[in-house]
């Protein structure tokens, strides 16, 4: 009797949806020499064991079916063929005939926050059983007291296939035999603690239908052939810490659109943008955000899907076409990838189990109040072991060749963007996020040690000391880190009238107190053309020719200042309105002189800096920088050296629109020095004054040089000169 009340239980549980383990009650379960298969199958009108040609028993009143018999009558795999009300027929294998897949070793890495290939176990993966292929299923979900999986090929209901749990680690896991990719799917999780259900979608997915509809596909196994094998090597072998990096900035579905104003795809964007960057000079791409995302105008920020390149542009294997491609044209991809928070829509990462699982419960802790975003717990292993392995799973699987990580100052403070009162502080009474330190350090360890050759760079506004040091002397152990001060001092100054400039001299020469404390990058970033901010043309003062020639020599002093380049897509060519990201940009305006002049001046400043090693070869050591007059207010006139082991080049810059006849400059060695840059160039727009293409040095001393050049320096530009 007690017997008979426990199967009525497991069936009632079943029936319900509440069945934390339903393998202990379905499948086939043998006792000595007897069998018994228990089936749930709703819908269906009549089933059978193929092997046996056994039919199973309806259990009155219910839709579970039954067979009893001798074990030797029913392999311990078997298939079922099911009748639906409706009369069609159809074969599969039992998913609770088989026992459990994923590794107890597996499992005790991703509890440990050490399993960096996490995402080859959880989600959803192509998988062979005892020769039977189909799809294994595997979510964290450890405040549930059910996890099914739902989807088109179940009629979306939460009874059919329930999974099971894998001991204390909250893993669940379910094997469906002969699964099709391409399925829509997502997970049915019933709260342990209050019985509440509801839909989400998987962490770990590799689709995403297109947006805004928010289901995941089965990904197919890739079968992309790679062609940059020569390029992977070479990365291996990099020394960036020397090498030219000129980075182009770019949102894929706003860089250029189709007739009807569609984002283009990851193939057709490949076959324009890169001989377009190509062209230009720049040695790298950097993509903002691609992972999935379900607001358009979030750019990709407010990520959804960590495992998942966005369904906008097209499949994933066509998005490791445009990075192959890259490779092949010697330029490199490099990945906005954004740990520092989360959006809280419903079917996402949110409250996954019933619970703040990947998230803090505590608002204070848990809640971006700038973005309404949700913060990351990075304390908790698994959800530490999450983002490391979205990291590892870019650089293995697409080959990208970097990720620039966002927003690291709001990952570093406790009280970033906070008042008095609405934070918590760490054990020790600080302001510092300790979790949050511990896992950027691991972060970069394990992608410089896993991949030599890829750079890790950081979104990073604040003081926070020796963030691109490495972790074994103290560092944050990034690559390199966005010179934000230089950034916000350089349009700060650029904005001014130039009669006003002589006043605020101290905004350019600041930079070299604290330009070689980081490995930094100098950027004019999406974020500096947005939300009424202006376009970098239109940040610069005067008339259109002021402009222009402004801009010109803003990108003169970039590319001459140490420094790796980083440009928003759009400046090269002086774009005059914002960028919007529901638009192409204004390609038009390039048959116009003054913005043809900036894109030429800006690929020929790429291939100076690529081409003059002393521009490049000490970016991030003081022995590449000297000044030879930074004190020369009243004129508004910067000079200095940029120089490597063996030579060096002269740098003048006239912050001005007066022409500054017969102006002396200092330099360390006689002859002559040709004038290798003009930003006035006529071939740039500008008024084409200069220096007849070389000067001669004089054995005066001027600047502390034992030798002097007469210059002359052409209105609102900068020149560079080589010692021939």
């Amino acid at each position: 009797m007690n017997e008979l009340k426990m199967l009525a239980s497991e069936r009632e549980r079943i029936e319900k949806a509440q069945h934390h383990d339903p393998f202990t009650f379905l499948g086939r379960h043998q006792t000595g020499d007897q069998v018994i298969v228990r089936v749930f199958a709703p819908g269906t009108q009549r089933i059978e064991i193929m092997e046996s040609g056994f039919s199973l028993e309806r259990l009155t009143g219910s839709d579970f079916f039954e067979w009893s018999g001798p074990a030797n009558q029913v392999p311990e795999r078997y298939q079922l063929r099911r009748v639906d009300k409706a009369g069609q027929a159809s074969v599969y294998y039992d998913p609770y005939c088989f026992p459990p897949q994923l590794s107890d070793y597996d499992l005790h890495l991703f509890t440990q926050g050490k399993h960096w290939h996490i995402y080859r176990i959880l989600g959803a993966s192509t998988h062979t059983c005892d020769g039977v292929e189909g799809v294994l299923f595997a979510a964290w979900a450890p405040n549930a007291a059910r996890v099914s999986i739902v989807g088109n090929f179940n009629d979306w209901d939460g009874r059919q296939h329930p999974m099971r749990v894998r001991g204390e680690n909250g893993v669940w896991e379910l094997f469906i035999p002969g699964f099709e990719p391409g399925a829509l799917y997502k997970y049915e999780i019933r709260n342990r603690d209050t019985g509440a259900v509801f839909l989400k979608a998987d962490p770990y997915g590799r689709q995403y239908e297109i947006a805004p509809d928010t289901a995941n596909l089965v990904p197919a196994d890739t079968r992309y052939q790679w062609r940059d094998q020569d390029w992977m090597k070479r990365r291996a072998q990099w020394d960036w810490l020397h090498a030219p990096i000129a980075i182009y900035e770019v949102h894929a579905g706003s860089w250029r659109r189709s007739e009807s104003n569609r984002p283009l795809n990851y193939r057709v964007l490949a076959d324009q943008l890169i001989p377009y960057v190509a062209d230009l000079g720049y040695t790298h791409i950097e993509l903002l955000p691609v992972t999935e995302h379900p607001f358009e105008g979030s750019w990709g920020y407010q990520t959804v899907g960590y495992f998942a390149s966005t369904s906008r542009y097209g499949p994933q294997d066509d998005l490791r076409y445009f990075i192959d491609l890259c490779h092949q044209h010697n330029i490199g991809v490099l990945l906005d990838w954004p740990p520092a928070h989360f959006p809280k829509d419903v079917y996402a990462l949110a409250r996954y189990d019933g619970t703040a699982l990947y998230e803090h419960s505590d608002p204070r802790r848990g809640e971006h109040r700038d973005w309404g975003t949700l913060i990351f717990n990075y304390g908790r292993n698994e959800v530490a072991n999450f983002l490391l392995s979205s990291a590892v799973y870019w650089l293995e699987e697409f080959h990208f060749d970097g990720l620039r990580v966002d927003a690291v100052a709001s990952m570093l403070y406790l009280d970033y963007s906070r008042d008095e009162g609405d934070w918590v502080p760490n054990k020790y009474g600080g302001r510092e996020n300790l979790e949050a330190i511990d896992f950027l350090r691991q972060l970069n360890e394990v992608v410089h040690e896993q991949f030599p050759g890829v750079v890790v760079t950081a979104e990073e506004s604040t003081a926070w000391p020796m963030v691109s040091r490495p972790v074994y002397v103290g560092g944050l152990g990034f690559s390199m880190k966005w010179n934000m001060g230089w950034m916000n001092d350089t349009l700060s100054y650029f904005s001014l009238e130039s009669v006003y400039r002589k006043y605020h001299h101290d905004l350019l020469t600041f930079s070299q107190l604290y330009c070689f404390t980081e490995n930094f990058v100098l950027p004019f970033s999406h974020d500096e053309v947005v939300h009424g901010k202006g376009s970098l043309l239109y940040k610069m003062p005067g008339d259109e020719w002021q402009r222009l020639a402004n801009l010109r020599l803003l990108y003169t002093y970039q590319y001459t200042h140490p420094g790796k380049k980083l440009l928003f897509m759009g400046s090269e060519f002086a774009q005059g309105p914002e960028w919007s990201h529901e638009n192409g940009l204004d390609w038009y305006v390039v048959q116009f002189d003054g913005h043809a002049g900036v894109q030429r001046l800006v690929r020929d400043l790429n291939n100076l800096y690529r081409e003059s090693r002393p521009l490049h070869h000490f970016d991030f050591d003081p022995s590449g920088f000297e000044w030879l007059d930074c004190h020369d207010t009243e004129q508004s006139v910067l000079s200095f050296l940029r120089k490597d082991e063996d030579g060096f080049v002269v740098v003048a810059l006239n912050f001005t629109p007066v022409v500054r006849n017969q102006y002396r400059l200092g330099v360390p060695e006689p002859g002559a020095y040709r004038e290798i840059f003009n930003s006035d160039s006529e071939h740039y727009g500008g008024s084409n004054v200069g220096n007849s293409g070389q000067v001669d040095a004089e054995p005066i001393p001027w600047m502390g040089q034992r030798h002097s050049i007469s210059l002359t320096l052409p209105p609102l530009a900068g020149i560079v000169l080589k010692p021939v």
